[in-house]
């Protein structure tokens, strides 16, 4: 795409299947970096990522030929078979059906991604399932308690 300058940054989040707690700490770091090495093979460049028991918090930059839909699909996908596959624990590991996914201003890159490193602090106050209405309300994001929690 010559002469085409995009600055596509996104702020995406997605758990476990059924809320299980499976990114445990001896995991975390490896898949981290697994799934930053595969974003960079999506057309994406990793700017901020870090993971609880129970979701992951991504910040990415990525490629205006690449649909967040299908960036997104291939990273799960990919990162829950090498999960499955290395960890003798998780074998039938698996990611949630959805995401949420907002988009970044480049003035808010900075604040976005400190709000991801401190995720190990920040969900020793607070679940998930308030994180992410939380997050939905925030941006005007129309939801249903019974179906986002699946």
């Amino acid at each position: 795409m010559g002469h085409t300058f995009s600055n596509n940054l996104y702020h995406i989040v997605f758990s476990t299947k059924k809320r299980l707690p499976l990114l445990t700490p001896s995991h975390r770091d490896e898949i981290i970096r697994y799934m930053c090495g595969t974003m960079k093979t999506r057309h994406g460049i990793p700017l901020c990522l870090n993971a609880v028991e129970d979701h992951v918090h991504l910040l990415a930059r990525i490629s205006p030929d690449m649909p967040v839909s299908k960036f997104v699909g291939e990273v799960k996908g990919n990162s829950s078979k090498w999960i499955s596959d290395t960890f003798a624990d998780v074998r039938s590991f698996a990611w949630q059906a959805g995401y949420a996914c907002f988009t970044v201003s480049e003035s808010a890159r900075q604040s976005v991604a400190a709000y991801i490193r401190d995720q190990q602090a920040h969900h020793a106050t607070r679940s998930y399932a308030d994180e992410l209405a939380a997050m939905l309300r925030r941006n005007g994001i129309p939801f249903d308690v019974k179906h986002y929690l699946d």
